[in-house]
Formats: structure tokens, C-alpha cells, sequence
């Protein structure tokens, strides 16, 4: 099964970087890295409670490590988890 992620900044500073994140750019969370603590948190949950939170949670963090640790840190204004 494919699977396809879209995160879209909306906040960065030399601490922290927010992303909205879901199916599509109806539908979107939020999530938050701190890149001093490298830790994750949800500030906002999918709002269609028939769409799995967690699913697209897990995976704009799969992808916002790969953008801290194998890009150097550079977080696009778009980008997305593809599988």
C-alpha cells in the first residue's frame, strides 16, 4: 500500500520548526520539532476523526528526521512523506 504525507511550514527559527501535516491541504494537523531536544510534539490533531492521527503523525516525523539529520537541517517550505 502507498502511502503520501504533505507537510507544509509554517513556522521556523533557529529552535523550533512547525509543520502542518495530512492526506492534503484540506485536511492538516500540526506538528512541532524542537531541533535543540530533536523531540516531537502534536499541536494540532487531524480534524476528520475518520482519517488515522496517527498514521500521518508518525510519518511527518519520519520525514522531518530525515530533513534534521541526512539534510542538514534545511526544512523546505513544502516537501512530503512518500512511500
Amino acid at each position: 500500500m502507498a502511502s503520501y504525507v504533505l507537510l507544509l511550514k509554517e513556522y521556523e527559527d533557529e529552535e523550533t520548526v512547525v509543520y502542518k501535516f495530512g492526506p492534503n491541504e484540506e485536511t492538516m494537523g500540526k506538528i512541532s520539532l524542537n531541533k535543540v531536544t530533536r523531540k516531537f510534539s502534536e499541536v494540532e490533531s487531524l480534524p476528520d476523526r475518520t482519517i488515522p492521527n496517527d498514521f500521518y503523525y508518525d510519518r511527518a516525523a519520519q520525514r522531518l528526521v530525515v530533513c534534521l539529520v541526512r539534510e542538514g537541517g534545511v526544512f523546505p517550505e513544502r516537501t512530503a512523506f512518500e512511500s
